[in-house]
């Protein structure tokens, strides 16, 4: 699986590239503001232009942008593949009363280059997210974050890829990284774009607990 992260410009600074890979990551400025009203009357076309760029490309786009919904701001990321707009996902997390709202729920999508999952913003915050995202099968899990906080999120990318068992990469501004279940840093760079080759790794343990209690009686009678 090989990912591109554009980590500087905007979408229009990238759309005649030919560099191939299979996934292109773009962070929230690339995109910036999209008005859902403003779309469905067609005086924009953002999420157009991210739905050509994978079909010039013959490949996924995830781009992150801010959505309003008639006043309701969100963080949110758009993916689209071969031409094709697959969904938005928000993020899901509101802290200390953000102006952007919380969204509806976590999603994966189910595409040609693996099952993507797709962590917003301050979402990585949150283990129950990536949890969530491994639980259900995601090949790999695609952070899309706006400016690093002093390597906060550089420490919770590595572990919550170890503490989950999937590759978790990051495309933020001006840096990217990517880390494996093993929870050790297999790519970074501040360089835009940027290529890595994300190799498929799936290793399951089984892992057993002693809890107390937690029994169910065996009805002996029906």
């Amino acid at each position: 699986m090989r990912i591109c992260f554009v980590t500087s410009g905007n979408l229009g600074d990238f759309r005649g590239a030919t560099r191939a890979a299979d996934i292109f990551m773009f962070p929230f400025h690339a995109l910036g503001e999209v008005s859902y009203e403003r779309e469905l009357k067609g005086e924009t076309n953002l999420f157009e232009d991210v739905a050509i760029l994978s079909k010039t490309g013959q490949n996924v786009v995830v781009c992150g942008c801010y959505t309003n919904a008639r006043g309701m701001r969100r963080k949110s990321v758009v993916v689209a593949e071969r031409g094709r707009i697959l969904g938005v996902s928000d993020m899901v997390n509101r802290i200390d009363g953000s102006e952007f709202r919380s969204g509806a729920g976590v999603k994966l999508f189910d595409t040609k280059a693996g099952k993507l999952g797709i962590v917003v913003a301050e979402d990585l915050y949150f283990p129950h997210v990536l949890e969530t995202l491994s639980l259900c099968g995601a090949d790999v899990a695609l952070c899309v974050f706006e400016q690093l906080n002093e390597g906060l999120e550089l420490n919770l990318t590595r572990a919550g890829a170890f503490f989950f068992g999937i590759p978790v990469c990051l495309c933020a501004y001006g840096y990217a990284e990517a880390a494996d279940p093993a929870g050790k840093l297999r790519f970074s760079s501040p360089k835009s774009p940027c290529v890595f080759d994300l190799p498929r790794e799936q290793e399951y343990h089984v892992v057993e607990t002693r809890k107390r209690g937690f029994f169910l009686k065996r009805k002996t009678e029906y």
